[in-house]
């Protein structure tokens, strides 16, 4: 039984005890003062009303009821404040706890939550013809985050991208690449793809006579009609897809599959019509989805034009049933920019009314906006920067901040460290400021801090090694830092349960602060006190056990030296 779980049964004893019902839930928080406990309940603030008691009163009984039946897990228990219960861990706890993360190892914070239901995230969905950027990083850094927390959680996990694939933007982008270049075109460099795009589509709007060629590509490219711009459709397609998956491989990301926004346009189409009349509704030569009179939030929205081509609504539809259809999963979650929340409030509210498992499995999270703080960094990225543009940027910061002289591949792993961190952070569609001076920062709260803080534990294990100390856990006085290091599958389990990479990142900077306050009072390794050097430097490992795990799970690598 978690400690948790035996906090609540001790309440709930105590409760039933004094013919009181109990909650549905019971709240356990940790102190932000470890002096207050290590963990506390307001149980008795919030039944307080109900029972008709002072609320400190009520404490101060369940307090009493508990102490009759007091594990040997807990110390003490004390009432504080209004009416707060605080529980103190006994020694015998904490001294369980370093033993067993350094057993489990990588497997420490692992769960069985999720284990037999199948997992689906979809992120980082790009449009053919245009370069990777800073808002496909963010929605990467998101999406691949929730991929290692359900796997984490024991869950079958199968990842997915949503690539814009056929368009007219697409039609306008190969008119121009047949124009320039002829049928025989070969595509080796992505730039030139997002060149033809912008061309095309200022082309397009400048010069009405090339409206009907534009169509006619467009309709073949639809019917894959054996043509040149079809040939030239999918030898850029090809180049495009590894381009993706280079930028991917080095976020630390794949997929296991792809669907194709032309295939779920065809699907989806197939979908409204065949629900029209009833969930949808003809209207001046379109199909519109009209929502009911009580959701006020949802608006109309057309699903197939008046030219009888699917709307972005309609794709999301055939996505919904491809998903399902193919994949099965328990949970379907995906990620976008937060601006999309409207969009896809009316899919999925549609889509329930088509089959219901599609809105009640569906999970959608939300990123915001990256803004550039200081000059340097502004003028260096731009409007919207690309992400191998903002990754040199970054990396060149870091190599011109940095006392050592690194690889390339070591300052690479800290910007993408330094981004991701600052991106995890942030609550689900909350816009992000990112400021070098901050982000970057080996002593701050950022992605580098942390990243320094494993290399620091790495290189006090290598230098005991070298003195022949290795760690060995005794029991003894119990430091802030080990009260805090067994909380992290608690922490994991948050995280899983609620979808929130974010309180990773709140307890890893918990533990960093811990271990560096640890380090500065303490010397870790002294040759001339072995016992206790064996002890601190199992704690350190410890440490940098859980640092390792949890920046795995935020998708960014541990360094052993910095």
């Amino acid at each position: 039984m978690s400690i948790v779980k035996n906090l609540d049964t001790l309440v709930r004893s105590a409760l039933a005890e004094l013919d009181i019902l109990a909650p549905e839930s019971i709240v356990f928080e940790h102190p932000a003062d470890l002096s207050h406990g290590d963990f506390s309940t307001n149980v008795a603030m919030s039944l307080a009303k109900q029972v008709q008691q002072n609320p400190k009163d009520l404490a101060e009984k369940i307090q009493f009821a508990i102490s009759k039946n007091l594990s040997q897990e807990i110390e003490k228990i004390t009432v504080a404040g209004p009416g707060f219960i605080n529980f103190y861990l006994a020694k015998p706890f904490f001294q369980k706890a370093i033993p067993e993360i350094l057993e489990k190892e990588n497997d420490f914070g692992k769960t069985n939550i999720l284990t037999d239901k199948k997992i689906l995230v979809e992120h980082s969905s790009l449009n053919l013809f245009k370069p990777f950027t800073v808002g496909h990083m963010m929605n990467n850094a998101i999406g691949e985050s929730l991929v290692r927390l359900m796997q984490f959680s024991g869950a079958n996990v199968a990842t997915m991208a949503f690539p814009s694939d056929i368009s007219l933007g697409i039609a306008k982008a190969i008119f121009v690449l047949l124009e320039k270049y002829g049928s025989d075109f070969i595509a080796d460099d992505v730039k030139i793809l997002g060149n033809a795009y912008v061309e095309g589509t200022q082309r397009y709007t400048d010069d009405e006579s090339i409206h009907i060629q534009v169509k006619e590509i467009a309709d073949n490219l639809y019917a894959k009609k054996e043509s040149p711009e079809l040939e030239i459709f999918e030898k850029c397609k090809k180049l495009n897809i590894a381009y993706f998956e280079s930028v991917l491989q080095k976020l630390g990301s794949h997929f296991d599959t792809y669907i194709y926004e032309s295939e779920a346009g065809n699907v989806g189409k197939e979908i409204i019509q065949k629900n029209t009349p009833g969930i949808f509704t003809e209207s001046q030569g379109a199909i519109v989805y009209i929502p009911e009179e009580s959701k006020k939030h949802i608006n109309t929205a057309v699903f197939i034009n008046s030219q009888g081509n699917p709307t972005y609504e309609a794709k999301d539809i055939g996505l919904l049933q491809l998903k399902f259809e193919r994949i099965h999963p328990d949970v379907s979650i995906f990620v976008t920019d937060h601006e999309q929340i409207p969009h896809f409030q009316i899919v999925l509210d549609a889509g329930e009314k088509i089959q219901k498992d599609w809105s009640e499995k569906s999970v959608h999270m939300t990123h915001g906006r990256m803004n550039f703080k200081g000059q340097k960094m502004s003028s260096r990225l731009g409007g919207v920067p690309l992400a191998e543009d903002m990754l040199q940027a970054v990396s060149e910061e870091v190599k011109e901040r940095s006392t050592h002289n690194d690889s390339a591949e070591v300052y690479e792993s800290i910007a993408i460290g330094a981004i991701k961190f600052s991106i995890l952070r942030a609550k689900p569609g909350q816009n992000i400021n990112f400021d070098p001076e901050t982000s970057l920062s080996f002593e701050g709260d950022s992605g580098p801090y942390l990243q320094y803080t494993h290399a620091r534990i790495c290189s006090l294990i290598e230098k005991g090694a070298g003195l022949n100390i290795h760690p060995n856990y005794h029991t003894g006085e119990i430091s802030d830092l080990e009260k805090m290091l067994y909380r992290f599958p608690e922490i994991v389990e948050s995280a899983i349960t609620g979808y929130a990479p974010q309180h990773v990142v709140t307890y890893l900077l918990e533990v960093a602060r811990a271990f560096n306050s640890f380090y500065g009072a303490n010397q870790i390794v002294d040759v001339s006190n072995k016992d206790v050097s064996q002890h601190r430097l199992a704690v350190a490992r410890a440490t940098q056990i859980i640092l390792k795990n949890g920046l795995y799970l935020l998708g960014i690598k541990a360094p052993e030296k910095m």
